[in-house]
């Protein structure tokens, strides 16, 4: 089953590596979720996170020649996010760092849960823990995002990043680390 799996994603690589806009969509439909939320937990904003993914996927559209059809699709897709990202992040900082983009933090839209006070606390206390996620240093953050939050093994996470899958795992570790301490003291 996998076998045919692999084989239309293959096709479908070639496809659109032909120029088939239709090949395309259904290249990456089933990624996008994935990425998108992958998007969303690096840059703590779903506006960012939406046009970092337009925007990646634009560029794997422009540069779709260097599509592999031997190899999954999943990782180059996540890898483009993840550099996107990485983009945005760091022009965010060159940002703040000049002034600008003061006072525009993401509204956090009320939850209907039945039990208002219950909710309020959970959200607050979900806002304080994406904000030191946010605060992390991109390296950590990204390894954090995509072994404790994605999903992802070790050895996914350190083929994305490049690295080896010790490193990956200090990363975690330290990421977790500094969260515990920033958690624990606020």
């Amino acid at each position: 089953m996998a076998g045919i799996k692999d084989t239309n994603e293959a096709d479908l690589i070639e496809q659109v590596k032909a120029g088939q806009r239709r090949a395309f969509d259904r290249l990456v439909e089933p990624h996008a979720p994935r990425l998108l939320a992958l998007a969303r937990r690096m840059l703590a904003s779903t506006p960012e996170a939406e046009e970092a993914v337009q925007n990646a996927l634009a560029s794997v559209w422009i540069n779709r020649r260097r599509l592999d059809s031997g190899r999954p699709v999943g990782g180059y897709l996540t890898t483009v996010i993840l550099n996107k990202c990485r983009d945005r992040l760091r022009r965010r900082k060159a940002a703040s760092f000049l002034g600008f983009g003061q006072g525009l933090e993401e509204a956090v839209a009320p939850d209907d849960a039945p039990d208002p006070e219950s909710s309020a606390l959970d959200r607050q206390e979900l806002a304080r823990v994406k904000l030191e996620i946010e605060r992390l240093p991109v390296r950590l953050r990204e390894a954090l995002v995509l072994v404790a939050i994605d999903g992802r093994s070790q050895r996914e996470a350190a083929e994305l990043l490049g690295v080896s899958e010790k490193t990956v795992e200090t990363r975690v570790y330290r990421a977790r680390n500094r969260l515990r301490e920033k958690l624990e003291f606020s």
